[in-house]
């Protein structure tokens, strides 16, 4: 059974969720403060962490910032708020996706069900020589989840490797941002075309030499986005 922590100062909604959660299987726990919440969640071993962004204590920003420090547990970011910037800063900070209240419980169970289903298929391999994608002196570990940039590892959240991950293992191939979503966060884009910016643009501040003259991702303008070899 999956762990679900739900990091909530709103006892009626982190309730809603808890009850929508129980009823598809998860085994859930709250928190409704920070704090709290942030070290409850390095203290135990989640799969999944629901977390809401205007909390006493610590916010969502410094929470997903202190977890994605120690831990990859898909961060699934919840607000009121839908300003864009808000959805930028948080996925800029290692969030996996970012959710706008008020939702359907259809909603919230599929995203949850996707991130699970993604980060637990790409973690478990079976394999006993690692998968390695080698191109100019990148280094992609596929089977340890590692990075490297002539030599040294660059650190990612798992939504980051997963699309630098598809991106590589299908070289000179144009994608556009909504099939990188679908693919990548596994449900059709509605309104999420963010997501993918945001974590491309994250990817090249860790591999490229200039972002503004990419030599491994490139922008095909009016299209996508192309892994060059």
């Amino acid at each position: 059974m999956s762990k679900i922590l739900i990091i909530e100062d709103d006892a009626a909604i982190a309730e809603l969720e808890k009850d929508y959660l129980e009823l598809s299987d998860f085994e859930v726990a709250i928190e409704s403060d920070g704090s709290s919440g942030a070290a409850h969640a390095l203290d135990e071993d989640f799969d999944l962490i629901l977390l809401d962004l205007m909390l006493p204590g610590m916010d969502g920003f410094e929470i997903c910032k202190y977890i994605r420090e120690k831990k990859d547990t898909p961060i699934l970011m919840v607000s009121a708020k839908k300003d864009d910037i808000d959805k930028i800063r948080g996925l800029g900070l290692g969030a996996d996706d970012y959710i706008t209240k008020p939702f359907s419980p259809s909603e919230l169970i599929a995203r949850v069900k996707a991130h699970l289903a993604r980060y637990k298929r790409l973690t478990s391999s079976g394999t006993q020589e690692n998968d390695v994608i080698e191109i100019r002196g990148l280094k992609i570990d596929k089977t340890a989840r590692r990075v490297y940039i002539n030599g040294v590892e660059k650190s990612f959240t798992t939504k980051e490797f997963d699309l630098l991950t598809f991106l590589a293992s299908n070289p000179n191939h144009v994608y556009s941002k909504e099939e990188l979503f679908k693919e990548i966060w596994e449900m059709e884009s509605v309104g999420d075309i963010a997501t993918v910016t945001v974590h491309i643009k994250k990817i090249r501040e860790k591999i490229e030499e200039s972002t503004s003259k990419p030599q491994y991702i490139e922008t095909i303008w009016g299209v996508g986005y192309r892994f060059k070899v």
